[in-house]
């Protein structure tokens, strides 16, 4: 197999086997996998822009901002206008918010340590290296296919 057509296969299996994670992760948590992409990322930043989060996860605003209803529907984030400017909203995460990406952080902290505890000592730096580089080409290359 050439190198292109193994990492593309590698990648493809790769992002197969995290989206049955997410999948199962979402569901412990009774919310779509986008809110809690969506989540993640609020408890992140502690407070955003609906622009930003709907770059940060390469969706439109206005399907961001469903997204957005939706936990705030369900009291997961709120929307604050901002006392200076008031064109300006942030969404920030509630308490139960705050609970819920709290539990995905310790949940996926313990998966990746289980994870990482798989590869051999002496590889765990290659294997970051290695991600980094590939993330960075990827970055380098994005483009519509």
């Amino acid at each position: 197999m050439k190198h292109a057509d193994k990492l593309r296969e590698l990648i493809r299996l790769f992002i197969r086997n995290l989206e049955i994670l997410e999948k199962s992760e979402a569901s412990c948590c009774g919310i779509t996998i986008g809110q809690c992409h969506a989540i993640v990322e609020i408890g992140r930043a502690q407070k955003i822009s609906l622009n930003e989060l709907a770059l940060l996860l390469n969706l439109d605003n206005s399907t961001m901002s469903r997204t957005v209803n939706n936990l705030v529907q369900q009291d997961l984030a709120e929307r604050e206008i901002d006392a200076t400017d008031r064109r300006f909203v942030g969404i920030n995460l509630t308490e139960k918010g705050s609970d819920v990406f709290n539990g995905i952080e310790e949940e996926m902290t313990i998966y990746f340590n289980k994870v990482l505890s798989d590869i051999p000592e002496d590889k765990r730096d290659q294997v970051i290296e290695s991600l980094e580089l590939l993330l960075d080409a990827v970055k380098k290359n994005k483009c519509c296919l």
